[in-house]
C-alpha cells in the first residue's frame, strides 16, 4: 500500500495507520484467491445457504456470465472500486449474453440487473472481509446506475371481457380467472393443491410455490414469511374451482398434461398467446396481479385487506406501489365530501 502526505510526519502517521489496519489481514491466505475463485467459494459455502433455491441459478448466472469473464482473474486482494466501476460500465453498454431470445433486445444489461450484480459482489466481499482476506469492501466506493421505474400495466374491466372470452376458447379460463380473482403470484398459483382449498368457507391456503430450479420444475418455499397466508375467494371462484376439480386427476389444481406441476415459463407463453388472439396489449403475468390490486382498490376494498391478500409485508408497501390508485380514490372522496358539506352550509 502506498501513502501520500504533505510532510514526512504526515506520511509516517498514515503509514503507521496503514500497518495497523493490515495487521489483521491474512496476506498469505489472501493471495491464494482470484476474484473468480473467491466468488465460487462464497457461492458454495455462503450464498447457497442464505438465498432461496430459486435464486441459485440467477446468482450462478451472474458469476459465470458477467463477473468471471471481466474481473475473475484479478487477485482478490487487488480488486478496486475502479475495476468494478469499469465492469458496470461494460455491462450497461454490452453485457447481455447472446441467446436467440435476446437478439432483439438491447445489448446492455438493465440498471436493475447491474445493481443486483453489485449486490452479489458486495456480499462476497463482505464475506472475504470477515475471513480477514481483504481490508475494505471495494463495492463501498462504487457509483451505481439509477434503477429505472418500470410502469405497471393493467387490464381494464372492458379488456377483461375480451381476455376471458379468448381464455375460454383456449381452454385456460379457470386458471386466469383465479389469477385475477386472487392476485396470487404465478408460482403460488401453480403450487396450489386441492388440499389447500376450503370450499365450504371459500378460503385458499397458500403454502408453496412452483419454480424452475437448475432446469427442473419443482416445489419451493414461498418468497417471504408474509407469503404464507389465507386468501378469501368469492362464490363464483368457488364454483369454478369445483368444476375444475371434476376434470382433474392430479393433486395440483392446475397441473401439466402429465399431472405434475406446470413450468412457469409455459404459463407466460400461454398468457401472451391469449392476449394476442384477443387483440390486447402484451403484459407480464405479474401485471395480472397489478390488475387485481388496482381493481380492488378502485372498487372500495381497503388497502390493508388488499395488502394481506397480496402477501405484502406491510400496507405501507402496498400504498407505495398503488399510490396512483389511492390518490384517485382520495380525490373522489374529497368531491363526495364537498357535495355533503355544501348541503349543510346555509345559503
Amino acid at each position: 500500500k502506498n501513502v501520500l502526505g504533505k510532510s514526512q510526519s504526515e506520511v509516517k502517521e498514515k503509514l503507521k495507520a496503514a500497518i495497523e489496519e493490515s495487521k489483521d489481514i491474512d496476506l498469505i491466505k489472501a493471495e491464494e484467491y482470484t476474484v473468480g475463485q473467491w466468488m465460487d467459494v462464497w457461492f458454495e459455502n455462503c450464498a447457497k445457504l442464505k438465498v432461496r433455491p430459486s435464486s441459485h441459478q440467477t446468482y450462478k448466472g451472474y458469476i459465470e456470465n458477467h463477473i468471471k469473464p471481466y474481473i475473475g482473474s484479478i487477485p482478490l486482494n487487488q480488486l478496486t472500486s475502479l475495476d468494478l466501476q469499469k465492469l458496470y460500465k461494460k455491462l450497461l453498454n454490452n453485457g447481455r449474453v447472446e441467446r436467440k431470445e435476446s437478439k432483439e433486445q438491447p445489448k446492455g444489461l438493465s440498471a436493475k440487473t447491474v445493481r443486483n450484480i453489485n449486490q452479489v459482489i458486495s456480499s462476497a466481499m463482505e464475506f472475504a472481509k470477515s475471513q480477514k482476506l481483504i481490508r475494505n469492501n471495494p463495492t463501498d466506493g462504487c457509483s451505481l446506475p439509477k434503477a429505472e421505474h418500470k410502469e405497471m400495466q393493467t387490464l381494464s374491466a372492458e379488456q377483461l371481457s375480451a381476455f376471458f372470452t379468448e381464455a375460454k376458447e383456449s381452454g385456460v379460463y379457470e386458471f386466469y380467472y383465479i389469477a385475477l380473482a386472487t392476485g396470487l403470484r404465478r408460482g403460488e398459483l401453480l403450487g396450489l393443491k386441492w388440499q389447500d382449498i376450503d370450499f365450504e368457507n371459500g378460503i385458499l391456503h397458500i403454502h408453496r410455490q412452483v419454480s424452475r430450479i437448475d432446469g427442473e420444475v419443482v416445489e419451493a418455499p414461498l418468497k417471504t414469511k408474509n407469503s404464507y397466508r389465507n386468501v378469501a375467494i368469492g362464490a363464483d371462484a368457488v364454483e369454478i374451482l369445483k368444476a375444475q376439480k371434476e376434470k382433474m386427476q392430479s393433486d395440483y389444481v392446475f397441473p401439466s398434461p402429465t399431472g405434475g406441476p406446470i413450468s412457469p415459463d409455459s404459463v407466460l407463453h400461454m398468457l401472451h398467446r391469449v392476449l394476442n388472439r384477443a387483440g390486447l396489449p402484451k403484459v407480464r403475468f405479474h401485471d395480472l396481479r397489478h390488475t387485481f390490486a388496482t381493481l380492488a382498490l378502485q372498487n372500495g376494498v381497503d388497502v390493508k385487506t388488499v395488502s394481506g391478500m397480496l402477501g405484502h409485508y406491510s400496507a405501507g408497501f402496498t400504498l407505495d406501489i398503488y399510490a396512483h390508485v389511492t390518490t384517485t380514490a382520495q380525490k373522489q372522496a374529497a368531491n363526495t365530501m364537498d357535495s355533503v358539506l355544501s348541503l349543510a352550509v346555509p345559503s
